[in-house]
């Protein structure tokens, strides 16, 4: 069976929709890491036997060691991809040159609104479509090769409504690519 690792910081509502569609049915969530001690996604993961390390970030002089220590918790379960779900840390060289296998959702059509606040850039823009990216982890932060985008037409929703909207594109996006990426014959 393959396996992922899922690396999240914050609410772990993608790692729950991945659990909940893919977990011990077409492949195992071998692990999933955070950064943030206080992450409410760790309870989401445990709920699903979901192992769960965290590392927390604070404790780094610098990045880079973040970084190392985050690759060799990696290493140690040798995933077939690891998946970034929520993951607030720019990742240095250190992660991308080593971990090659690795992809992210954004919150927006990339290459707009890279980084943070994504989701309030997108819906304050003038655009008339919003939607999500499923991208390549590169050295570049929201810079990796596209793998997948979804969209929708813009109305004149609240920022809720359009977060919502945004949210349930990943969490119909994100499994789909994940399978894909991992089943399909090349």
């Amino acid at each position: 069976m393959k396996k992922i690792v899922i690396l999240f910081s914050g609410n772990g509502t993608n790692l729950q929709n991945i659990a909940k569609k893919l977990h011990n049915k077409s492949l195992i969530i071998a692990k999933a890491i955070t950064n943030n001690p206080k992450a409410k996604g760790i309870e989401r993961a445990k709920r699903f036997g979901i192992d769960v390390e965290v590392i927390d970030h604070t404790k780094f002089i610098s990045r880079e060691e973040f970084d190392k220590a985050l690759v060799a918790a990696i290493k140690e379960v040798e995933p077939d991809l690891v998946v970034l779900a929520g993951f607030m840390r720019i990742l240095t060289p250190v992660f991308a040159q080593t971990i090659t296998n690795a992809i992210n959702i954004h919150p927006s059509l990339l290459p707009l609104f890279k980084g943070a606040k994504a989701i309030e850039r997108s819906f304050t823009s003038d655009m008339r479509v919003a939607g999500v990216t499923v991208h390549w982890v590169s050295k570049e932060l929201d810079s990796g090769k596209i793998i997948e985008q979804a969209c929708f037409h813009r109305e004149d929703e609240s920022l809720e409504e359009f977060e919502a909207k945004i949210h349930a594109l990943e969490y119909e996006i994100y499994p789909k690519v994940i399978t894909k990426l991992l089943f399909d014959e090349k």
